[in-house]
């Protein structure tokens, strides 16, 4: 069933099966869609939605801020009750897709699912074109990427046999395909919103949203056919070894540390973007540039940082011991840490001189967090998929997303302080988040890697260092 690609010998595209290739441009134009909407959802909420008479035409947003007042306490601050949306609708992004997955296990089949899915998101994107029903937009959004999400990554690994080596090379080709659509939609979606009209950029997302669904369902008839649905399927489970359950913990426990350190990246669509709008100094030849450009210069650059990093470190195994997954996180904390104080000194600077801050800061910021992020979010993904015991395999792929889900709610809550504080304190204050999740992933590194390591389970660690 998930080797009939592999098998036949479909190397159509770039010695790959065909179907890679559909679904590569399908994740492509998904996620031009995705991020062209959230590179929009501040700017537009702060500037125009939410403020007097246009607020008053959302459908249930009375009760709805209710529920965001006595969560998150933004106050009366529109920037702080935007701030506080953003981080609800970004962190439930990662938690739909587990519902993804049983609906597409158990009910329907990737395919199905993965079509709601696409449906789900143009619509949501097309009713953002209409006050009254931004809610209910976002909630189109949030499911739809729950039932997309993980689904079409899954049909990827089912085009391959299990010796196959070409599957992470897949993976690869449908990262750059990801990071292809990231960088376009601030420049397209990004710039009509802020340039010609919010509603434009937002219809730019919808339209991308309908040719990566077009796309996927041209290019479906080449996918391997799915496996049974697993409807109260009961298979043998494999048990937890000895020594298994402590690194599960100690995995469970990293969850928060994980959290504060992806706080800076994260902030990038949010308070970031209010931020720069108004007090980086964006004018290039005469004319401010779309604020959201900053969007796909963190793009680009975060691609080049993660092809340079891997270069990085082959050439750096050839004479020295490599770090591991610890050692790497531990690294990436550090650079993090950098990265924001160069947002803080550029803050820090304009405040004293009464003047706006310069893009080199940004950029430097963007080149700091970029080598910092090459060396922490696949890393860390990795070290979950490597470490977690085969009997709760999937379980532990699943509760590591829990981080991202916890780091853009935290996103959220912190984003409120922008308003209260200079911008150079906002900025050193998730400057001392990052470093002390630095510091516990270098004390996890030094007393509790060995932990982690497979040929540690089943033995007693007198001195886990």
């Amino acid at each position: 069933m998930t080797t009939r690609s592999a098998g036949d010998g479909d190397t159509a595209f770039l010695g790959h099966p065909r179907a890679l290739g559909y679904l590569a441009f399908t994740e492509a134009w998904e996620r031009f869609s995705y991020y062209g909407m959230q590179a929009l959802l501040v700017l537009y909420m702060t500037k125009t939605l939410l403020l007097a008479p246009r607020v008053e035409n959302i459908v249930g947003y009375a009760a709805f801020e209710q529920v965001i007042q006595f969560v998150y306490r933004p106050g009366a601050s529109t920037q702080a009750i935007a701030s506080a949306i953003f981080g609800l609708y970004t962190s439930l992004v990662y938690l739909t897709p587990i519902l993804g997955g049983f609906l597409a296990d158990r009910l329907l089949g990737k395919t199905r699912t993965i079509i709601i899915g696409g449906l789900l998101m143009a619509a949501g994107h097309f009713l953002m074109a209409f006050d009254e029903t931004f809610l209910l937009a976002l909630l189109c959004l949030v499911l739809g990427t729950g039932c997309f999400k993980g689904n079409i990554a899954g049909q990827v690994g089912t085009l391959y046999g299990e010796k196959d080596l070409r599957r992470a090379d897949a993976f690869q080709i449908f990262y750059l395909a990801i990071n292809a659509g990231v960088i376009a939609a601030p420049l397209v979606a990004g710039t009509l919103g802020e340039t010609v009209g919010w509603h434009y950029g937002f219809g730019a997302a919808g339209v991308g949203m309908l040719i990566s669904l077009a796309i996927y369902l041209w290019g479906r008839r080449h996918l391997p056919p799915e496996p049974p649905l697993r409807r109260g399927a009961r298979a043998e489970r494999p048990r937890l070894q000895p020594g298994e359950g402590r690194t599960v913990a100690l995995l469970v426990l990293l969850l928060p540390v994980l959290t504060a350190s992806v706080l800076c990246n994260q902030q990038i669509f949010n308070a970031y973007l209010i931020w720069a709008d108004t007090g980086v100094d964006l004018t290039f030849g005469g004319d401010k540039v779309p604020t959201t450009w900053l969007v796909t210069l963190d793009s680009v650059v975060s691609v080049s940082f993660l092809a340079g990093m891997v270069i990085f470190w082959r050439l750096w195994a050839r004479r020295f011991p490599e770090p591991d997954e610890i050692g790497k996180l531990t690294i990436g904390a550090f650079i993090s840490v950098t990265g924001v104080l160069a947002l803080a000194a550029g803050a820090a600077i304009a405040e004293s001189t009464g003047t706006k801050v310069s893009i080199w800061w940004c950029v430097l910021f963007h080149v700091l967090n970029s080598i910092a992020f090459a060396n922490m979010m696949p890393v860390s993904l990795a070290l979950y998929a490597r470490a977690a015991p085969a009997a709760l395999g999937g379980t532990i792929i699943g509760v590591y997303y829990l981080h991202l889900f916890a780091g853009n709610q935290t996103v959220g809550i912190l984003g409120r302080y922008l308003e209260r504080m200079p911008a150079s304190q906002f900025w050193l204050m998730h400057a001392a988040i990052a470093l002390g999740a630095a510091v516990v992933f270098l004390v996890v590194g030094r007393f509790f890697s060995a932990w982690l390591r497979a040929d540690n389970v089943g033995k007693t660690l007198a001195n886990p260092a």
